[in-house]
């Protein structure tokens, strides 16, 4: 799997990291799962065809002493689709944005 790990987080870097994400992002369907959604105008090709299928996002999971964003873009309701593709250049450039402001915001040095 593709993803992007910032690891070695202390206890209080990981606590303001899960605030963070409550504050920003949609929360999974379980403990430490959260969802980045990806702008319209962000969409690949494939995924502009696929409108249905949206909301697109990213996987986001915190767990003990990491957090990581997978660079695989998704939906909720098809999990066999030619739309569920690895992240373009501009979407993992959107992803690492907001890697960089959680990572400035929440203080995080790990």
């Amino acid at each position: 799997m593709r993803q992007i790990v910032i690891d070695e987080l202390s206890p209080m870097e990981q606590d303001n990291i899960d605030s963070y994400l409550k504050r920003s992002i949609k929360q999974g369907p379980m403990v430490g799962l959260y969802w980045l959604h990806l702008p319209p105008d962000l969409l690949a090709e494939a995924q502009q065809g696929h409108e249905e299928h949206g909301p697109f996002f990213v996987a986001v999971e915190l767990t003990n002493g990491s957090v990581k964003f997978e660079l695989l873009v998704r939906n909720q309701t098809n999990l066999h689709c030619s739309c569920i593709a690895h992240a373009t250049p501009a979407q993992r450039q959107f992803i690492l944005d907001f890697i960089d402001r959680m990572v400035t915001e929440e203080m995080i040095s790990s």
